[in-house]
């Protein structure tokens, strides 16, 4: 079991998540849509700083990457979904970075890496999929006074399987989740290694 100490967060090791965040930040910016999801549903890859962190510093090192990353998009990029957005990409960054580094802490190995983005993968999946339907787009959908049925035809003109919120999370979310769970974690298994001694020097 991961036990978070005080000598976790030294000044260096908080440095170092800063820097990370920042990375993590600008990777967030660089954000496009997939031919099969709406507008507000974005790819990137700025989970991959926060799971090098969570690998290198511990799960929470992960999850502060997420949270810097997200205040930082917040306060310098503003934000263009009432912070509904911001507050998903958080939830589901740091399920995904704390799980796979949790695993990952427990024997680090390659296997246990692996076994890890897997499980933070599912498990991100699974959260996020749930947030969305019970809080975070009727929220949306609340605070843009936006009817819930305008954001399922918006959703449907680009995903012809999307008919109603259920089919929406089932055929766009669930894919979008997993597709990104999958790239983002090659990218941190390839980068992992070369990364890693800086950030435990």
């Amino acid at each position: 079991m991961y036990t978070l100490r005080k000598e976790d967060f030294n000044t260096r090791t908080m440095v170092k998540i800063s820097v990370l965040g920042v990375i993590a930040f600008i990777l967030m910016l660089l954000d496009f849509p997939l031919w099969f999801t709406p507008p507000f549903l974005k790819f990137d890859v700025s989970d991959v700083p926060a799971l090098i962190g969570s690998f290198a510093l511990g799960p929470m090192a992960g999850v502060i990457v997420q949270l810097v990353k997200n205040l930082l998009k917040i306060l310098l990029a503003g934000t263009n979904t009432a912070v509904v957005g911001e507050i998903a990409n958080f939830i589901v960054g740091s399920v995904f970075a704390y799980v796979a580094g949790l695993i990952y802490y427990k024997e680090k190995t390659f296997k246990n890496a692996v076994i890890g983005l897997v499980v933070g993968t599912i498990a991100m999946t699974v959260v996020i999929s749930i947030a969305n339907y019970y809080i975070m787009i009727p929220f949306y959908a609340k605070a843009y006074g936006m009817p819930l049925d305008k954001i399922i035809t918006i959703s449907g003109a680009v995903n012809k399987y999307v008919v109603d919120l259920k089919s929406l999370i089932i055929f766009a979310v669930i894919p979008f989740n997993l597709l990104k769970g999958v790239v983002v974690s090659l990218i941190t298994i390839l980068l992992y290694k070369r990364v890693s001694p800086i950030l435990k020097s």
